[in-house]
């Protein structure tokens, strides 16, 4: 099993057909620079489903760059499926035609195949939070935010993506068996917009665990076993981005990798 991670990542066991985590923003930057992502003939997609882990902007806004009339595949929560189609007009836009669109609901626990891929995908309850746009009006529930387990069908050798995550609680139990672990690194530290006059938000407000300081993700962690521990979905005002920093020292020394684009990693 390969995955190629960007702001959105690429998985497959097959190469020729591609599951993507999340649709960023910048999907489109993320199938230009990547030749397993691009086209093998007109009004053709390698990308066989789009799996959410959630509703927020920054993970479905690239939904709306791949509204042409092939037909997508979207896996979720039924909760974050609501979440876009129920309560949100602008998402609705993706079905143009009545086949258009097709979900497969992720069941907390429950493996979905993906045949075409390679792979089985089991959605984990991961503490998180509504998105933006839906606070206040929705009570929280488990479903707004999960962790997914990837596995290789004819391997077993598993990928754990957990993007967002609000608490440590659990932590053991969502990489229980991992070969690889991408992890939330948003955040070094839990002041870290405060401290930078750049908001009033700390890193549990936005449901993200620091990943440095005691009880941080890189402590919390230590004892993992996983081959490649990788962490991702990473803000632009974590220290731990600059190389010569002493932030970046402590996550490697700890055996950690720090994503960015393009990076590879087979299993």
């Amino acid at each position: 099993m390969a995955a190629r991670t960007q702001d959105s990542i690429a998985i497959s066991s097959k190469g020729d057909r591609w599951l993507l985590v999340n649709a960023s923003p910048d999907v489109h930057r993320h199938i230009e620079t990547f030749a397993g992502l691009h086209p093998w003939a007109a009004r053709h997609t390698p990308i066989a489903a789009i799996a959410l882990t959630n509703g927020d902007l920054d993970h479905v806004l690239g939904l709306l760059s791949l509204r042409e009339s092939q037909p997508l595949v979207l896996l979720s929560t039924a909760r974050v499926r609501s979440g876009l189609v129920d309560r949100n007009a602008m998402l609705r836009t993706l079905a143009r035609s009545a086949d258009q669109v097709s979900w497969s609901i992720l069941k907390i626990g429950e493996e979905t195949a993906l045949d075409e891929v390679g792979v089985g995908v089991t959605a984990i309850a991961s503490p998180g939070k509504l998105p933006v746009h839906l606070t206040g009006l929705l009570e929280p529930s488990a479903e707004d935010n999960v962790a997914l387990r990837i596995r290789d069908l004819s391997t077993s050798k598993t990928l754990v993506i957990a993007t967002a995550v609000g608490s440590l609680a659990a932590v053991d139990e969502l990489a229980r068996g991992a070969d690889a672990l991408m992890f939330d690194g948003t955040f070094w530290s839990e002041d870290e917009l405060i401290a930078l006059g750049l908001g009033q938000s700390r890193a549990g407000d936005m449901a993200h665990v620091p990943v440095g300081g005691a009880g941080g993700s890189l402590e919390r962690l230590s004892a993992l076993r996983a081959t490649r521990r990788i962490y991702t979905h990473i803000n632009n005002t974590n220290p731990m981005l600059r190389e010569d920093s002493p932030e970046r020292a402590a996550v490697e020394r700890a055996g950690w990798e720090i994503a960015h684009d393009g990076l590879e990693v087979v299993l």
